[in-house]
């Protein structure tokens, strides 16, 4: 496998449809002047926006609304060495409208942390990038060189 074949950039509808295949992502932010990542659990809306649910008093939402952050998702099998990886970046917002809160109570995430205030953040995807690794074991390896040697 060349190395070209090993790796593949996806597209819009191949990324969405990947995000919906995990439950936890990262965000990505900055925190006090310095790069923070933060693993949190997350839906896509309808629209595409990842959603994310968090405490209202939480240093994250402190630190992300009306800001752009990314928000990175991915699945890899060590074994075979294959996964994929997705990136959104977009403004951050709080959703403070009550109905689209009351909404997204019913169809949005839902904190894996019990919750007291939960609000909903918003992150917009503004820019949605992906690639794919298809990987191989060592045992293919071998097999590829003991091919080539023929």
């Amino acid at each position: 496998m060349s190395q070209n074949d090993a790796f593949r950039a996806l597209d819009r509808e191949e990324c969405l449809r990947l995000l919906t295949k995990v439950p936890v992502g990262r965000v990505v932010y900055t925190r006090q002047a310095l790069p923070a990542v933060l693993p949190i659990n997350f839906s896509l809306d309808t629209d595409s926006s990842v959603l994310l649910c968090t405490s209202a008093d939480s240093d994250l939402v402190q630190a992300i609304d009306g800001v752009v952050v990314a928000f990175e998702a991915d699945e890899f099998d060590a074994a075979t060495r294959s996964g994929w990886s997705v990136v959104v970046t977009g403004r951050a917002t709080v959703v403070d409208d009550p109905a689209e809160h009351e909404r997204l109570s019913h169809t949005g995430p839902s904190s894996w942390m019990p919750l007291r205030d939960a609000v909903f953040v918003r992150i917009e995807a503004e820019l949605l990038t992906g690639r794919e690794l298809r990987g191989h074991t060592a045992h293919s390896e071998a097999r590829a060189a003991a091919a080539a040697e023929l």
